[in-house]
């Protein structure tokens, strides 16, 4: 596997010459946690145990582009965005301009990308493993042109994802009374949404409580993928089954037996298009983030998009 390159270093030089610009998310959860001269001290600490130079700008999220776009333009430095799930999202216009890997900071709650990427632990450990990490390229869908890393869905995940915000917010010092908290809302006030998809070639319609779709495939109880250059999109339908259909599936959610459901059917293919039968704007999930839309939705696979910083290879 190739090696992370060292911007502007001659060969031979030693590792601490090396210089990372974290652009971080100032709303970060770990943030506002640690607090924003603690959280500055600590990342530059933690870099600078493993023999490197950190440059740290702590942003609103509204400047994320801006400056990132600034530091993957120079390239004395290794860029490196630092967020939750949705943070890396909407970074990620900006990071597919970089024509050199780039680092990502898990920041957030879930940190489903981090966590596939092999940056895991405490914030040191995750800086570690940047500083050690070395190259993979992987893949991202995009929708509608919008890229995404991980996943996407309509219906009672999405639905899910709105309530696990509010929950969050609601009950900060518990991740589990977050959790069920989101899940009985979802349960209870899910609807059926009734989809015309075309995949493969095929076109069908379907009535489920929800559509997902994810870059690759992901599994078990912690939603892992073995993976991150595999090459295909894949399609989860949750057919409606009423509410204990919509408890069995978060339960299966929760511990990790959602592949085995018989209210569920997965599908694969480097493309596919959905668009909802009562042409309503309804709420779409963009790794964790929500917006409403209108129309056809078109997922396309985005092959080896991007290059960033892991403490694993692609495949696993």
């Amino acid at each position: 596997m190739e090696k992370l390159s060292e911007p502007s270093v001659e060969a031979g030089a030693e590792a601490q010459q090396r210089c990372f610009r974290v652009i971080a998310n100032a709303r970060a959860g770990t943030v506002l946690e640690t607090g924003a001269e603690n959280f500055v001290r600590r990342i530059e600490a933690a870099f600078a145990d493993e023999g490197c130079r950190a440059e740290i700008e702590l942003l609103p999220p509204r400047q994320l582009q801006e400056r990132l776009r600034a530091a993957i333009g120079d390239k004395t430095v290794i860029p490196v965005i630092a967020g939750g799930d949705g943070t890396v999202n909407g970074a990620l216009p900006v990071l597919l301009e970089c024509p050199r890997p780039v680092g990502i900071l898990p920041l957030g709650t879930v940190n489903v990308l981090g966590r596939d990427l092999g940056l895991l632990g405490t914030i040191e450990e995750r800086i570690a493993a940047i500083c050690q990490g070395e190259p993979v390229a992987m893949d991202l869908g995009s929708i509608n042109g919008r890229p995404f890393h991980s996943i996407s869905g309509m219906g009672f995940f999405s639905l899910m994802a709105r309530e696990r915000e509010h929950a969050r917010r609601r009950f900060p010092f518990s991740r589990t009374i977050a959790f069920a908290f989101a899940a009985t809302r979802s349960i209870l006030f899910t609807r059926p949404i009734r989809i015309e998809m075309e995949i493969g070639g095929d076109q069908r319609q379907v009535e489920a409580d929800a559509v997902l779709v994810t870059v690759n495939e992901f599994d078990g109880a912690d939603w892992r993928r073995s993976r991150l250059d595999g090459g295909r999109l894949e399609v989860h339908i949750l057919d409606t089954g009423g509410l204990l259909s919509r408890a069995k599936a978060a339960l299966s959610m929760l511990t990790g037996s959602w592949r085995t459901s018989r209210n569920l059917v997965s599908l694969t293919a480097e493309a596919v298009t959905l668009t909802r039968r009562d042409k309503r704007r309804g709420h779409v999930t963009f790794d964790g983030e929500v917006e409403r839309r209108a129309g056809s939705l078109e997922y396309r696979l985005l092959p080896a998009a991007l290059q960033v910083i892991a403490a694993r290879r692609a495949e696993i």
